[in-house]
């Protein structure tokens, strides 16, 4: 695996600027959520870097990869191309920056819709990707501030944010959106 400055390098030089320091604030984000639930540091720091190593990718690229590895989109995924870095994330994060370890690739795969019965990492991914520094849409700091309080209750007030801004937009909702939130309801976040 690549180095963090070595991921770092590789980032500055695959991703738009505005991309790139929105990942550096997940990463650290990441990392202060990482101290908070007492998991690695490093494994947050490491995730939170990679989680978009596919943002900057073509459609045509995006496609490419979703077939040669024979992934099966659900109609959603289909129609939402906004999903696919998300879904191809791990395989760039192997391919490019080396990263074999299981719980940081899922935590890559899933920051953009969440899905049922998250790892700590997994949540906090998906939770400084929406409320890293340079996030600044009505209600984010109330999501902050509820997610240092409780990474569940963090992760559950995010995702009710985000269905209730994908349907007032008329958009589609993810399958897996829908099932993380209502594992954290029945699990009493």
């Amino acid at each position: 695996m690549l180095s963090i400055d070595e991921i770092k390098k590789y980032l500055k030089e695959n991703l738009k600027e505005k991309r790139y320091n929105h990942t550096l604030g997940v990463a650290e984000t990441a990392k202060k959520l990482a101290i908070l639930n007492c998991i690695s540091e490093e494994k947050a720091e490491i995730a939170a870097l990679a989680h978009d190593v596919a943002k900057n990718l073509s459609e045509e690229k995006m496609k490419s990869i979703i077939r040669e590895n024979n992934i099966s989109l659900s109609s959603v995924e289909k129609n939402n191309i906004d999903l696919w870095h998300s879904i191809i994330a791990p395989i760039e994060a192997k391919n490019k920056l080396g990263i074999q370890d299981e719980e940081i690739l899922d935590a890559i795969r899933w920051h953009t819709t969440g899905k049922e019965d998250m790892s700590t990492l997994t949540k906090i991914i998906y939770i400084a990707d929406m409320i890293e520094p340079n996030r600044d849409f009505e209600g984010v700091e109330k999501i902050r501030e509820i997610t240092f309080e409780n990474l569940d209750r963090g992760v559950y007030t995010g995702l009710t944010h985000t269905i209730q801004f994908l349907l007032t937009k008329n958009l589609l909702v993810d399958e897996n959106t829908i099932k993380c939130r209502n594992y954290l309801l029945l699990n009493d976040k």
